[in-house]
């Protein structure tokens, strides 16, 4: 019996986790420094510093605008900081557009917030990144 119920926590833990990991995309982020407002979906509301910048398709003429994002480090974009992740996820909040063609990225992090899942010396990493 006690064997069974193992099995049972087990798969019930398996059953909220997957969701989570499933729905996860991939992509790359960079980082932007101060000052941070004007934003182009808050004027010069101060929204804090764990923000972002999203590309276009993400950004959707300002539907992305107040939506947070989980976003976690996966791993290196150059050579020159070949492990630059941390091992930790940070929520950002869209603010911004990351303004195309000169956007480098999915999503453009505020120092702060990239500082917090990698070493700002990469500049660029990979990331997966979900809505909360």
């Amino acid at each position: 019996m006690a064997f069974e119920m193992r099995i049972l926590i087990l798969v019930a833990a398996m059953v909220v986790w997957l969701p989570s990991a499933a729905y996860a995309e991939q992509g790359t982020a960079t980082f932007y420094t101060p000052p941070y407002v004007p934003s182009s979906c808050n004027g010069y509301q101060n929204d804090g510093v764990l923000i972002a910048a999203a590309s276009a398709p993400i950004f959707n003429n300002k539907a992305a605008c107040g939506k947070s994002y989980r976003v976690t480090c996966t791993g290196a974009t150059n050579q020159g900081v070949p492990q630059p992740c941390k091992g930790t996820s940070v929520v950002v909040k869209i603010v911004d557009l990351c303004p195309s063609p000169g956007c480098q990225a999915t999503l453009d992090l505020s120092q702060e917030a990239f500082a917090t899942i990698a070493n700002p010396d990469a500049g660029k990493i990979t990331i997966e990144y979900n809505l909360v």
